[in-house]
């Protein structure tokens, strides 16, 4: 029986009930589906990414017909095949263009002005690395030129001039007087002059070919302090005078800021900008080693409107300051990674509070190895419902514990990094408690010698004292996972309902038991279970067949995965986009006709130090896959080397 015809506005409504990777399944049944799939709801925001190559031209013509897109070109040169392409991008999507990104190109100067006047309603232009336009010094130099570039260029909102080693004050000055509405701008790794010399009476490196001076970035925050809103300063020389100059322009009201890497900022300097830029929401401060708890105290203080704030690799750090950072009713993220002094102590002390508090839906303590049970098991209640991301990677003190904790009070989770957490074992997972290790009487209790320290070497004539990292835990039987299936639903990771990414790397004391158990996942998109020696194929299948989701899977240094497994397995993930096989040491070439066959999507593979794969099957697998861009095979049947597709 044929199935009825259903107008295209009905089958639209029907395919907006599906998740975006059903929906592109969904195009390819029939060309109704496919033309609803096209729709204009499902329209927005899209941006296409595609290198230069003969078969471009025909996919930009057939772009035409999307109301609004953006492109990413990669590999443009001054070929003819490259000019061939810019001509096609202004000649069908010249006014539809939302945003034009050219990485890793190497474009002329002729080439992007040939193209930049089609583009009429450009809001976004990255010209990031483009170092072939400006080491002349004369781009834009021509007055023509430059009225053609600022008629299209009148309502460009972002402009990326980031990593530029060759940006000078003339480009800049040539370049920024064509964009008169930039709402965000960044100078991310370019060389800035903001040291400032007493005997010229200017910044060091003013008026030089290859840098831009802080006195002509002032004057364009200046010029444009009625729109611009972002800024990007991050791995530049900025000083502390430079920043509070910046911070005092007049009329400047930054929501939006980034200094990550700048190295010499100092307390100060950012007590003087919180001040200054009290409307600030973003604030990224990662890597600035030279801050301390003070700079802490300035943003709780100063900035109420606080949205996201990263502190990561701010070594100098501590719990200080972080109870009043609490305090700050707008504030959803926190990145504290890294920071090693941190205990998180004072995170509960702030959100306890009976004031307005934060309430955060991204917190990352990575690498903070100071946290415990105890500040985790506090936090997990505080934050409640509304945390979304959590990222505890290497946080070597928490134990099982935490993991029920987190089920238990955590159910919005969507991301959770437990990688590097060793603690952690399948009891945790399950949501169980490990009965006592030693529940069976001893007769007799035996002389153990003389005790020493962790250090003392073992000369052959007494046994050193077992470290408690050393020491496995209780199996899970049968009936301790019967009891499991009766209440699985309490405090088992299982609760998690709507994870869609989870990181349990080198948690090396689970197994087959909990992975198959609880793993159970339909929403997971990105999955990582590299370097864990006790997980077999059992595992593998059993998440394949429960999380058909999978975009990306992790199994490196997972000694038991095998052929068979990935046999079973791939058939079923039919999304699968990166695939992590390195030091599988039973995978063979088997596994990479698996793979040609059952994943055309993959677009990333490693299958670094695996022994019984050759250079000649990668090779074979290249060419059957039409998606695929990176291929990691060092140390395959002897060869060393990458291959970037």
């Amino acid at each position: 029986m044929e199935s009825p015809h259903l107008p295209a506005e009905i089958i639209s409504y029907i395919l907006s009930f599906l998740h975006v990777m059903d929906r592109k399944e969904a195009s390819l049944v029939c060309k109704s589906w496919y033309d609803a799939c096209q729709d204009h709801r499902f329209q927005k925001n899209v941006t296409f990414k595609f290198p230069v190559s003969t078969s471009s031209l025909d996919f930009i013509r057939a772009l035409a017909r999307h109301p609004r897109c953006g492109l990413v070109i990669s590999h443009l040169d001054g070929s003819s095949l490259s000019r061939q392409v810019l001509l096609e991008v202004g000649l069908h999507l010249g006014p539809r263009l939302d945003s034009l990104a050219l990485p890793g190109s190497s474009v002329t100067e002729a080439l992007l002005l040939g193209l930049l006047p089609h583009l009429t309603a450009l809001r976004m232009l990255d010209l990031q690395g483009l170092d072939s336009l400006f080491m002349s010094g004369a781009f834009l130099s021509r007055e023509e030129h430059r009225r053609q570039v600022q008629s299209a260029l009148r309502n460009l909102e972002e402009l990326d001039l980031s990593d530029l080693r060759y940006l000078s004050d003339l480009s800049f000055n040539r370049l920024t007087s064509c964009t008169p509405r930039l709402r965000s701008l960044s100078l991310a790794g370019c060389h800035i002059a903001f040291e400032f010399d007493p005997y010229r009476g200017c910044p060091v490196g003013f008026g030089s070919s290859a840098l831009v001076s802080l006195r002509n970035l002032l004057s364009l925050l200046q010029k444009q302090a009625s729109t611009l809103h972002s800024l990007d300063l991050s791995r530049t020389s900025i000083t502390p005078d430079s920043l509070r100059s910046i911070a005092q322009v007049p009329g400047l009201r930054l929501e939006d800021l980034s200094l990550r890497g700048c190295k010499e900022l100092t307390d100060y300097s950012m007590e003087i900008l919180c001040k200054q830029q009290n409307g600030l929401r973003t604030l990224d401060l990662r890597a600035c080693t030279e801050l301390t708890s003070r700079t802490v105290l300035a943003v709780a203080t100063e900035l109420k409107e606080l949205r996201s704030l990263s502190l990561s690799q701010d070594w100098k750090i501590t719990d200080k300051g972080l109870a009043e950072l609490m305090t700050l009713p707008c504030l959803r993220s926190l990145d504290l990674s890294e920071c090693l002094h941190v205990s998180g102590a004072d995170l509960g002390k702030g959100l306890s509070s009976p004031q307005p508090r934060a309430q955060l839906e991204t917190l990352s303590l990575r690498n903070c190895t100071y946290i415990r049970d105890t500040v985790m098991f506090s936090l997990t209640q505080l934050l409640g419902r509304n945390l979304r991301e959590l990222d505890l990677t290497s946080c070597i003190c928490l134990t099982d514990l935490s993991v029920r904790a987190i089920a238990t009070y955590l159910p919005a989770l969507v991301v959770l990094r437990l990688g590097w957490c060793k603690e952690i074992s399948d009891w945790g997972l399950l949501g169980m408690v490990e009965p006592t290790k030693d529940c069976e009487p001893r007769d007799k209790e035996e002389d153990k010698g003389p005790s020493f320290t962790r250090t003392f070497g073992n000369m052959g004539f007494f046994q050193p004292p077992s470290l408690p990292f050393q020491e496995r835990p209780r199996l899970v039987t049968e009936e301790d996972l019967g009891a499991f299936k009766e209440h699985q639903e309490g405090a088992a990771l299982l609760a998690l309902r709507g994870l869609q990414e989870l990181d349990l790397s080198a948690c090396s004391k689970l197994t087959d038991t909990s992975i198959t158990q609880v793993l159970r996942f339909p929403d997971l998109q990105r999955l990582s279970l590299s370097m864990l020696p006790e997980i077999s194929d059992d595992s593998l299948v059993s998440v394949a067949y429960h999380c058909r989701s999978l975009t990306s899977l992790a199994l490196s240094h997972c000694p038991q995965i095998s052929d068979q497994g990935m046999a079973r397995a791939l058939p079923l993930l039919h999304r699968l986009q990166h695939l992590f096989l390195a030091c599988c040491d039973v995978v063979t070439n088997e596994t990479l006709s698996i793979i040609s066959l059952h994943c055309d999507r993959l677009r990333t593979l490693d299958v670094s130090m695996c022994k019984d794969i050759t250079v000649h099957q990668v090779d074979l697998l290249q060419s059957r896959l039409p998606f695929l861009e990176k291929v990691q095979c060092r140390f395959v049947n002897g060869a060393d080397f990458t291959m970037v597709l």
